[in-house]
């Protein structure tokens, strides 16, 4: 991951480095958060909401996530056109997460989350032309998203996902840069059971990730909130998440 700082916005880039040989897993701890005990699933929140692989402290100093509707824009530029794939997937994130309001953009809505599927030829041009905006800037892993907010929200967010190198990759990418266009940006090693560890080989929206993503569109969780003005609520947090997460 990298961050940017300019005047008007932070912009906030991470890039998946997605390695198949990864950890051993503990399955029933990975199937269920009954598993995790309290301080695993909120240490597992301040490392992905707060943490940053690279740009300082100030990248990952609030917390970072949409306040209003999600909508999404596949732009499909791959020979293999994965939309129903992508719109499967975002369809069900409601009723995984409570509190996010996302979709599939309609003809009149105005798309704030762009998803552009691509072949790997194509993967660098695309996030030099329509991510990052220089002829010469770096396009990191083997997938990425772009998040830009401000001081009331995201703003939008811009993911670059690979289809043609099997689907398994294409999955991983799928979810895992969705998940952090929309706020948890960090990857950490530490966390086995998540698709937040570019050294696992989950790819689909884990239990684990369910309750951090859920946790992060608690109503009580706002934009801009330091670490220290998170901790006290993330107790109550975690207990309303565990009455619906499984």
């Amino acid at each position: 991951m990298t961050a940017l700082w300019t005047m008007s916005r932070l912009l906030l880039l991470a890039a998946a480095l997605v390695a198949f040989g990864g950890f051993l897993l503990a399955p029933v701890r990975a199937e269920s958060i009954a598993g995790f005990s309290d301080n695993e699933l909120m240490d597992g929140f301040q490392k992905t909401v707060f943490g940053v692989e690279y740009g300082g402290e100030l990248a990952g100093r609030g917390v970072k996530k949409f306040t209003g509707p999600v909508r999404i824009k596949v732009v499909n530029l791959a020979d293999k056109d994965r939309q129903r794939e992508i719109a499967g997937f975002v369809a069900r994130l409601p009723r995984l997460v409570q509190g996010l309001d996302i979709r599939m953009a309609g003809p009149r809505d105005n798309a704030n989350f762009t998803v552009y599927v691509v072949d790997r030829a194509d993967y660098v041009a695309t996030v030099r032309s329509d991510v990052i905006g220089s002829t010469h800037g770096a396009a990191p892993g083997q997938c990425l998203v772009r998040v830009y907010p401000g001081s009331l929200g995201i703003v939008r967010s811009t993911a670059v996902i690979v289809s043609d190198e099997g689907d398994s990759l294409f999955r991983r990418c799928m979810v895992e840069e969705i998940l952090q266009g929309l706020g948890p940006m960090n990857d950490n090693a530490a966390l086995y059971a998540s698709v937040f560890n570019d050294s696992s080989r989950h790819d689909r929206f884990m239990p684990f990730d369910r309750a951090v993503v859920s946790m992060l569109y608690d109503r009580r969780i706002r934009p801009g909130m330091t670490r220290n003005e998170v901790d006290p609520l993330l107790p109550r947090v975690l207990a309303d998440v565990r009455r619906v997460v499984r």
